[in-house]
Order: structure tokens, then sequence, then C-alpha cells
């Protein structure tokens, strides 16, 4: 099991369990990385988004990058593009109420996809998958 889904399974949320499971790799601590994700799970604060476990990959992208010029933002954008278009390619999008099957940011979404069980059903496979793609593409 990765350290992404087991902080999922500890009760963090998607964006947190990615981010802070790369974050060390470059520096930053997990703690510091789990407050610096914790608004971006169920698609930007329940808003049924972009999900939280694309989100949190796209913050680790940005860590990797050695600079922070205009350049290295090109670069970032090309990586984060190739993420984006590899995990919709395997789970046909990265909206969290696509992925969901429900729309979170209403009532009766939310209590949908938590009676169903949908985010421990679902989540951790987007959490994994966001992590395997991450690996690859950073080759950790």
């Amino acid at each position: 099991m990765t350290r992404a889904v087991e902080l999922f399974d500890q009760g963090f949320n998607c964006a947190q369990s990615v981010f802070a499971a790369f974050a060390p790799n470059f520096g930053l601590d997990e703690s510091v990385a789990l407050k610096v994700a914790a608004a971006f799970g169920g698609g930007m604060s329940r808003c049924g988004s972009v999900c939280g476990a694309v989100s949190g990959a796209l913050m680790v992208l940005g860590l990797s990058m050695n600079r922070v010029d205009k350049d290295a933002r090109e670069q970032l954008y090309a990586m984060a593009k190739n993420f984006v278009d590899r995990f919709k390619t395997q789970h046909g999008s990265i909206l969290c109420t696509d992925l969901l099957g429900c729309d979170i940011s209403t009532e009766e979404g939310l209590k949908k996809a938590r009676e169903e069980n949908r985010f421990k059903a679902l989540c951790p496979e987007y959490v994994k998958r966001a992590t395997q793609i991450l690996q690859e593409m950073l080759r950790l």
C-alpha cells in the first residue's frame, strides 16, 4: 500500500493524501503538506470540481520544479497536462462529480455519496492511480 492510500485510510482527504505522501521527497514536511492541501478535497472543498487526488498531484509536480521562472512554468504546464491526460484516460474525467457519480456540492449528493460509501469504495483507487502516475513521471 502506498503512503498516499495509508493517509487516505487514516481520514485525510484525497488531495492531502497525494500531496503529503510526496512532499518529503522535495523537502516539505508531511504535516505542513497536510495543512496546505486541506481545502482541496472533494473537488475543491466539496464543490465537486477537480478531483483532490489530481489537485494534490499537480501540487507535487509544482514542488518538483527546480526553478520558478517563465520557462519552468511552461514545462510545469506541459507536465501537468500529461498527468491530467493520463488520469482522464484511465478514469474518464478529472471532475469529482463525474468520478463519484453524484454531486457532493449539494446536500442530497453528499448524503448519497456517504450512504453508498462512495468515498471509501472509489476514492482510494483515484489516490492510488494519481500516485502511480506521479511515480512514473518523476521516476520516484
